[in-house]
């Protein structure tokens, strides 16, 4: 028997379901169109990587379908193909993600298929180096991207020996080392039914969605022994200037703080802050720093959502004679939001913005699937849905301000570009 978990609330759009094996499957029923969109989410991961295997989650998203008991890389494809369907891996710094797209009626077979490459993916030595060598390609080639440059440095001397300081696609000294058989003990430590999460959204039933993940996942045993903990290391801050002598026509200015993750009560705050400065065309830093002074050749912030503390990041990208004019820019708009409080009409229009992306970002079965999924494999719940929209909603300029002196106040700063102008810009 399975245990169903009817919605919390009754015009929740989703059903929790966990079955008999600890795999948990949410269902949103949706019959405008005749497709069908999954996810299944494994809690793996970058984090859950050595630091001296980093790379090695990626290289497994990237070999995973190329291969799996009694079906060969081409087999896989020509399966998808002749269904018109899609089945792809990746991988992310919290989790492990498979998705899969059909319309209704071959959604069956494509789930069947699915849980044969989750379950016994085969690792093929000759697709792994492949996959390794077009890694190494993509490292190599980031390394001619001046804000790859500055967001890695950066990265690096924010999160020092805590996994989010490494790129999800390792380094060339991780990736080039990275065995089969780290990639089976990998997958064999991770991947089990009680780490994974099914999120499936489309023409279907709930009654429809649990048969079928039954059908293929009920005899997928848990083993007897816990999931390991993976225990990760405290963050101290430590600000400093990391610099990085490029020949290039442009200079990339990055001042980093480290923010609370998305479990802490100043994650909404801090998530409007980013909004404010520097999500669009009518963002503070675009049109003080862009538009009125015209120092950027783009400037943006971001605040990516995370399971642990994650990078509050503001950056510019402009001319090498601008680069010490631009840091000073960006360092006193930061320091505006620690100093005064955000107008009611600016905050509200930043609420407006992000809860309006925000019902954008869940239009399309895809969309749907991949929110509730990524909810559950993080620990808020299916509930995190409503609850993140009521958090923006009621967070006021008193708690934005609040949260600005917490986190906001003195930068990491990276600097990628030519050597006179990055020197310059810090003396």
């Amino acid at each position: 028997m399975t245990q169903t978990v009817k919605p919390s609330l009754a015009h929740s759009p989703i059903h929790r379901t966990v079955l008999d094996n600890g795999i948990v499957v949410l269902v949103a029923e949706n019959p405008a169109a005749d497709i069908i969109a999954g996810r299944i989410f494994i809690r793996a991961g970058s984090c859950y990587e050595k630091r001296e295997q980093a790379g090695l989650a990626h290289l497994l998203a990237s070999v995973m379908t190329k291969g799996c008991d009694g079906l060969s890389s081409l087999e896989i494809a020509e399966q998808v193909e002749s269904l018109g369907a899609s089945l792809s891996a990746d991988t992310s710094t919290d989790y492990f993600l498979l998705s899969l797209k059909t319309v209704t009626s071959d959604f069956p077979e494509i789930l069947a298929l699915a849980g044969r490459i989750l379950r016994s993916p085969t690792f093929p030595e000759t697709q792994i180096e492949l996959e390794r060598r077009l890694a190494l390609q993509d490292i190599r080639s980031q390394k001619e991207q001046p804000f790859t440059l500055a967001f890695e440095q950066m990265r690096q001397v924010m999160y020092q020996n805590h996994p989010y300081a490494m790129s999800v696609l390792g380094d060339e000294n991780t990736l080039s080392s990275i065995t089969k058989q780290d990639l089976v003990d990998y997958h064999q430590t991770y991947f089990r039914p009680d780490n994974v999460v099914i999120s499936i959204a489309g023409r279907i039933t709930l009654q429809e969605a649990i048969a079928l993940a039954e059908q293929v996942f009920s005899d997928w045993q848990t083993p007897t022994i816990a999931s390991p903990v993976i225990n990760l290391p405290d963050i101290p801050i430590n600000p400093r200037h990391q610099l990085k002598p490029v020949q290039t026509q442009q200079s990339i200015v990055m001042l980093g703080y480290l923010g609370p993750s998305v479990s802490s009560p100043d994650y909404a705050a801090m998530k409007l802050l980013s909004t404010y400065l520097g999500n669009g065309l009518s963002s503070r830093l675009f049109v003080e720093l862009r538009e009125k002074r015209g120092l950027a050749y783009e400037v943006s912030a971001f605040y990516p959502t995370r399971l642990y503390p994650a990078s509050f990041v503001v950056y510019m990208g402009t001319a090498p004679e601008n680069t010490r004019i631009a840091l000073e820019g960006l360092r006193t708009e930061v320091e505006l939001l620690v100093n005064e409080e955000v107008s009611a009409n600016s905050l509200q229009a930043a609420k407006n913005k992000i809860l309006g992306q925000y019902a954008l970002g869940k239009q399309t079965n895809g969309q749907i699937a991949q929110i509730y999924g990524w909810y559950e494999i993080l620990g808020l719940g299916i509930d995190f849905d409503r609850e993140f929209q009521q958090l923006i909603t009621s967070v006021t300029a008193q708690d934005a301000i609040t949260s600005a002196r917490q986190y906001l106040q003195q930068p990491y700063i990276s600097l990628v570009g030519q050597e006179n102008a990055i020197n310059q810009a810090i003396n």
